[in-house]
């Protein structure tokens, strides 16, 4: 709001209070939890001053009057601003509320900070009286889980308790415990975070150790975070805390928690990273200790009993639900259980060899639990796969689960004589895959009440000890934990029921909710439905079921209390004050927050021409005097330029206008000029600043804002930045001039000034009495001013001062970067020797008697044969250039484009369509010569600097943007250190890709404030086509490496590019190849295939296309390969005894039959003919294959005579072949070994494998830093 603007509303004296307009106040409580989201409406006349508001409010919700706070939501556009009504307690509500509106929106807070004080009732008028006990199934719940209407005022509300304080008032629990934020897709890890704090052991373990590494390694450390969310979810005041720092300790970036992983899976994950962080301290066995158990793998002969067996540990145990190819599915966690130890039976075909018996027999193999952790977890196998549809579905099959679990008849003693070997056991379940659905659950708060329906303390205390009573063994386990998954096999929302050991009672720990839970809530879980569907009953039954269960063994000695903070280790105590004097900073920074105003300011620098921003933050009771002075000292000019030349103003940097001036409001408060103190603001401040004589002019409200542009005839040039100025459309024009005249300190007798209305479009404001309105200017134009009185303005578009503006609008900023010139001088070396080689392989190619293919090319007019050769690609042919001589010389010579700058640019007919990719014919015949453009373009070097480190050069132009490519290239020569013909230039886009341009008649109207890279090269022509020599290493991981990059011409034979490319090849990779052992042969991605032989004529025999690559092989000996009728092929020996592979052969076949293929192998290998056996590779060359699998995996010894037969199909250069000694025994390998051997396997595997860029979105396995 702008001061000076009246938009009070005063009302009139001695009115009838029942026909003034009324206002409807609906005020909402968001103090007392109990009652939130209660509502009141309140209709008062416009008169009523804040305070009475303030007093009926009070009254109305049982609060002590001046303990309460209450804001005013104000609506502006699409957004709300509060408005302190404590602040404006002697205003009407006319004059605080917006007009027009029927409704308006309060809202109860604290008063600075402090808890509002309930009346002696402490209930609200209006309102129940009852204040009964809110038990774990509360209405309260039941409304805030359920979504039920807000808008209700019949709720009970509650006194507040003694230890009440508003920094946990509205969102603490009234369960006492803290929820956490589920940051985007970490419901799965808020579960299993709630879990483990509430699990005593594991919780006092992480309280009791000490980080003693550096503060900076605090936030990487996953025990020290873990140790802090523990520490605030037992202190904090809040209703849910973030994980944020846990899990950026885990090193997880943003776009983790947007991905849903497999709760089990994070919990192995989350274990293995606190045993690696807590090794050589008190807890490195805490995990083991905690959660392990033992279990026997055995095969046991049903002849002799003779057992066989190995120990493992395990975590967790995983229970299938619908065991595989079964119909049925296990009801209840014993049966599963059961199931789990059944043993196998091994007959038939599947007979075990017992070595004591001393041959195969009948036994059983299977599982025997040989002992239980502290802390048993189960996990209820509730995905599997549909091998009908072909899809993962999830189970929702019914599987009930005890509160206490004895499982004593399960174990079996553990006997170090039957151990084998013990190795630790993993088991592995695929995540789900999808997104969060968020589901919620239904508390069953409408149901039977506490008494009968929950489960107790006492009740469960009962119930443990009437089983346990009669349990025979250690291993009596209770139910703490539900983790429950509600959804798809797509994707869902997991949460947990949990019991406190503190009283019994069970909770449902839903990401932020805390809520009181009942044993119906519990049997919920269970899945499945009252009737049975049959098989696909698991369809159409409930998606919200238990998916991991937790038990902690019933045992006096080992179960513990949670440390109470009085009794923290003092380590903890420390950390516990940190954390409180940090939020206790956080709170007064807020307090200081909503008295601060934070707005942005801008700043027009005059010498370094240039916008500069800052952003203001301003107590809201400093004067505008003040804020100005703050303002001078952010952009430093509070040394140059004195207080009193400097000012604020309302600005709008969105469309650069000036709204107005503060006028005679130094001594304002900010707060009451800026309307408030607001999260954001639709508007700025710009600062200004004047001459000690000048006088600040007055920006009135409905003003237009005009940035003035001088200028400079004598210089040609256009002066920046621009001054901004106030104008009003009721001014004329010459009103305006004079105004800029006393702005300028000039004369506005020769002034003339010019206005850009839209772009290209200039008018000329040569009529003094017309009005800024009528020549069409807008809230934000621009002006060009000049008043130097050298020309005549009887004709303007025909006045320098035209051609200047003309000039300014088409110039555009072009960043160049160029080569070094080392690079230039090297690329111009090399770049003679490639002309001479490829001119000699031309005149060679003219001198054959079939040289069909013998470039020539007659004029219109003429038949004089033309040898010259195509300059640039896409813009002009062969002829033009010898046209191009005769042109200059019928031109003159002040036209010649000789070495200097010029912009003279020559077109033809085929200009437009002719590519680089697309000069695959000879060009046509008919050429048009035009003349060069008639004017020269503008081309102004403002920058030039150099890379010390790259030495590439660096250049800023100032172009006409309607100069052609062509003349651009001209005008860059110079600069390049080359003719344009050697040159190319690339266009660089925002995301640093670039492309080529290549039509040289383009304008760079497209180039707009744009970047360019030029990089050295030839343009291409008719013919002729650029070329990627790669070298082949038959015996390399990576069977291709790039070499150069050069041109091949239509017509040329394959031994002539021999002799092109290999003085190319030494000078650039140092490799000196002997011409008789160069070989060419066709590149198909990483396959080498057909071989080029030296008479082939490309084009004609051979098939080139444009960015062509090939494979150079440097041979071993002089080239065997004469004719395109021989056949190459790589071969390598498998030797089975030793488990190796010899490296790649390559043989030259004469014809294409098995025969000689072996006596070709037989020759290199030594093998007698009839022994060898050979097999086609599969895949793309290098056609690995594990050498584990290689005996057994590829098809050996095809019964074909023909190599181009099914199943060999060989018909082309380059296949690969394995072949071996079929008298070669396999060896047999041992464990070790064999285990040895894998893991060298996957790694010379993992090497070779070429992965995509692209492929189907899959969830990544999770990921923790340790």
């Amino acid at each position: 709001m702008v001061t000076g603007e009246n938009t009070q509303m005063v009302p009139t004296e001695n009115v009838c209070v029942a026909d003034e307009e009324k206002i409807l106040c609906i005020v909402r409580d968001m103090i007392d939890t109990q009652c939130h989201g209660v509502r009141h409406n309140i209709n008062l006349p416009a008169s009523t001053t804040v305070r009475d508001l303030i007093s009926q409010v009070a009254q109305q919700f049982g609060y002590v009057e001046d303990t309460i706070g209450v804001t005013y939501e104000k609506q502006i556009g699409a957004e709300i601003h509060e408005v302190n009504l404590n602040e404006n307690e002697g205003r009407k509500l006319c004059d605080i509320c917006l007009t027009g509106m029927r409704k308006h929106n309060f809202t109860i807070t604290e008063k600075e900070g402090t808890l509002p004080q309930k009346t002696e009732s402490g209930t609200s008028a209006g309102t129940s009286s009852s204040t009964s006990g809110i038990s774990g199934a509360s209405g309260t719940s039941s409304s805030y889980y359920n979504g039920a209407s807000t808008s209700t005022s019949t709720d009970t509300c509650l006194a507040y308790p003694e230890s009440y304080s508003y920094a946990t008032a509205v969102i603490k629990s009234d369960t006492g415990y803290v929820g956490l934020v589920n940051q985007a897709m970490t419901c799965y890890l808020n579960s299993l975070l709630q879990t483990l704090y509430m699990t005593p052991e594991f919780r006092n373990a992480v309280y009791r150790w000490e980080f003693d590494g550096r503060e900076e390694d605090m936030a990487k450390s996953i025990p020290y975070q873990l140790q802090k969310l523990f520490l605030l979810l037992q202190t904090s005041k809040k209703k849910a805390i973030e994980t944020t720092d846990l899990t950026k300790s885990f090193g997880w970036d943003s776009s983790e928690v947007w991905q849903q992983h497999d709760v089990q899976e994070l919990c192995r994950v989350m274990f293995d990273a606190l045993e690696m962080k807590w090794k050589k301290t008190d807890q490195a066995n805490l995990i083991n200790n905690l959660y392990q158990g033992k279990l026997k793998d055995y095969v046991k002969c049903l002849e002799c009993g003779n057992e066989s067996a190995r120990l493992d540990t395990y975590l967790d145990i995983p229970l299938v639900i619908r065991p595989f190819g079964s119909n049925e599915t296990h009801g209840s966690v014993d049966e599963a259980l059961q199931a789990f130890v059944e043993p196998e039976t091994l007959d038939g075909n599947n007979q075990y060899f017992c070595e004591k018996c001393n041959k195969k027999c009948d036994a059983h193999k299977g599982l025997k639990f040989v002992s239980f952790p502290y802390m048993l977890t189960l996990q209820l196998k509730r995905f599997d796969f549909d091998y009908s549809t072909l899809h993962r579905i999830k189970l929702n099959d019914k599987m009930s689960f005890p509160g206490v679990l004895n499982l004593n008849h399960l174990i079996e003693p553990e006997h170090s004589g039957s151990e084998e070997s013990t190795t630790s056991h993993t088991l592995e379940e695929s995540s789900d895959e999808g997104i969060d659905e968020g589901i919620e659950i239904e508390s069953s708060t409408t149901g039977p009440s506490s008494e009968n329906s929950s489960l107790s303390s006492e009740a469960a205390a009962n119930d443990k000890n009437a089983k346990t009573a009669g349990a025979k063994g250690p291993y009596v386990y209770e139910l703490f934990s539900i983790m429950v998954h509600s959804g798809s096999a797509a994707g869902g929302h997991y949460y947990a029921y949990i019991k406190s050991f503190k009283d019994g009672l069970w909770y449902s720990f839903n990401d932020q909710h805390v809520a009181k839970i009942t044993y119906d809530d519990i049997t919920k879980t269970y899945g499945g439905s009252s009737t049975s569907r049959g098989y696909y009953s698991a369809a159409y039954t409930s998606s919200t079921n238990a998916y991991m269960l937790m038990y902690r063994q019933i045992d006096k000695q080992r179960n513990k209390d949670f440390i109470q903070p009085e009794n923290f280790p003092e380590h903890l105590k420390k950390a516990l004050q940190k954390l409180k004097d940090r939020e206790e900073q956080e709170i007064r920074q807020r307090e200081l927050d909503k008295s601060t105003c934070k707005i942005k300011v801008y700043y027009f620098h005059p010498r370094e021409k240039r916008k500069m921003e800052q952003k203001l933050e301003v107590h809201k009771d400093k004067t505008l005097k003040e804020a100005t002075e703050i303002c001078s000292k952010l952009f430093c000019v509070d040394k140059s330029i004195s207080l009193d030349c400097c000012r604020l103003v309302k600005f709008d940097e969105y469309q650069d206008t000036l709204e107005c001036s503060f006028e005679d409001e130094d001594d304002t408060p900010m707060g009451l000029l800026l309307g408030g103190v607001k999260q954001a603001y639709n508007f700025d401040l710009l600062l200004e600043t004047k001459r000690p004589e000048q006088v600040f002019q007055e920006y009135r409200p409905g003003g237009v804002t005009v940035k003035l542009y001088v200028a400079d005839l004598q210089n040609d040039i256009i002066q920046e930045p621009p001054i901004s100025v106030r104008a009003y459309h009721a001014q004329t024009v010459a009103e305006f001039k004079h105004m800029v005249a006393e702005v300028l300190n000039v004369s506005a007798a020769q002034m003339r000034c010019v206005l850009e209305r839209f772009h290209n479009d200039l008018k000329f404001l040569s009529v003094p009495n017309k009005t800024l309105k009528t020549e069409g200017f807008f809230k934000s134009n621009k002006v060009y001013v000049e008043y130097s009185g050298e020309e005549d303005t009887t004709h303007f578009t025909h006045t320098h001062f035209f051609r200047l503006l003309n000039r300014h609008q088409n110039t555009i900023r072009i960043h160049v970067n160029l080569p070094s010139k080392s690079v230039v001088e090297d690329y111009l070396k090399s770049y003679s020797r490639h002309e001479q080689l490829l001119k000699n392989a031309i005149t060679s190619l003219k001198s054959r008697e079939d040289s069909s293919t013998s470039l020539e090319i007659r004029s219109k007019n003429g038949s004089d044969p033309l040898d010259e050769g195509i300059s640039d690609t896409g813009s002009d042919s062969e002829i033009y250039f010898e046209l191009k001589k005769r042109t200059v010389s019928l031109l003159g010579p002040a036209s010649s484009p000789s070495g200097q700058s010029s912009s003279s640019q020559y077109t033809s007919n085929n200009a437009d369509f002719k590519s680089e990719e697309n000069w695959d014919s000879d060009c046509d015949n008919d050429v048009m010569i035009t003349k060069e453009e008639a004017s020269k373009r503008y081309f102004h070097i403002v920058h030039n600097a150099l890379d010390l480190l790259t030495k590439q050069r660096n250049l800023t132009v100032l172009v006409d943007k309607r100069i052609t490519l062509g003349a651009f290239k001209k005008e860059l020569e110079p600069h390049v250190g080359t003719s344009s013909d050697n040159f190319k230039v690339y266009r660089v886009y925002s995301n640093n890709q670039e492309f080529e341009s290549i039509r040289l008649t383009e304008t760079l109207s497209f180039f707009e404030d744009g970047k360019l890279n030029i990089k050295l090269g030839r343009a291409l022509k008719p013919g002729e086509y650029r070329v990627k020599i790669y070298q082949l290493l038959l015996n390399d991981a990576e069977p291709g490496k790039f070499l150069i990059d050069t041109i091949f011409a239509k017509g040329m034979s394959v031994l002539e590019s021999k002799k092109l490319i290999i003085p190319e090849i030494k000078e650039q990779c140092g490799i000196d190849i002997p011409l008789e052992r160069c070989r060419l042969r066709k590149k198909t991605w990483r396959n080498p295939g057909t071989v080029y032989v030296d008479n082939q004529i490309y084009e004609d025999e051979v098939h080139i296309s444009a960015n062509w690559e090939v494979f150079l092989q440097i041979l071993g000996g002089p080239e065997e390969m004469n004719t395109t009728s021989q056949l190459a092929i790589f071969v390598r020996r498998w030797r089975p005894s030793t488990y190796e592979l010899d490296l790649f052969q390559e043989v030259i076949l004469s014809s294409q039959t098995v025969d000689d293929l072996k006596e070709k192998i037989s020759e290199i290998s030594g093998i007698p003919v009839e022994d060898i056996e050979y097999a086609k590779g599969r895949g793309t060359f290098p056609c690995d294959i594990s050498l584990l699998e290689i005996h057994s995996d590829l098809d050996w010894s095809p019964h074909v005579t023909s190599l181009n037969s099914w199943p060999l199909y060989i018909c082309d250069d380059g296949c690969v072949l394995y072949y071996r000694d079929k008298t070669e025994k396999l060896a047999e390998l041992s464990e070790s070994r064999k285990k040895e051997l894998q893991e060298k396997e996957n790694a010379r595997m993992a090497r070779g494998t070429v992965r995509s860029s692209c492929s189907p979105r899959k969830e990544s396995s999770q990921n923790l830093h340790r």
